[in-house]
């Protein structure tokens, strides 16, 4: 793929780097729990087409993977080559600042403020 799509699923960092759309989004409505029905109806797809993507016998349009992800509470998003390394070590680092020397304390990332309670 000339343009890398990462999909922020907190829960799946390894499929995550894998850079596989289609079973990236398999893998996540199965941790969701959801059918291939019930992802169609609440896409405003048809069972078919979800089941035919997923098995690789349909080539989607991009408005098919985007609804399907906006269902399972993802986005999609289109990084430039270029950045995908530090993107990559980015989110492996679970947002944490890159590059401080060793025995050096950096601030608190924007992932720890975010999940501090209150």
């Amino acid at each position: 793929m000339i343009l890398l799509f990462i999909f922020f699923l907190k829960k799946s960092i390894n499929t995550i780097m894998s850079n596989d759309l289609i079973p990236t989004l398999t893998a996540a409505r199965k941790a969701h729990q959801i059918t291939q029905a019930e992802l169609a109806q609440r896409a405003g797809l048809s069972r078919m087409t979800v089941q035919r993507t997923e098995g690789g016998d349909l080539d989607p349009r991009y408005s098919t993977l985007a609804e399907m992800a906006r269902v399972l509470g993802m986005d999609i998003i289109a990084v430039p080559s270029s950045l995908r390394p530090s993107l990559e070590a980015f989110i492996q680092s679970g947002g944490k600042f890159l590059g401080q020397p060793q025995g050096v304390d950096a601030p608190p990332s924007v992932v720890h403020s975010l999940s501090r309670p209150g």
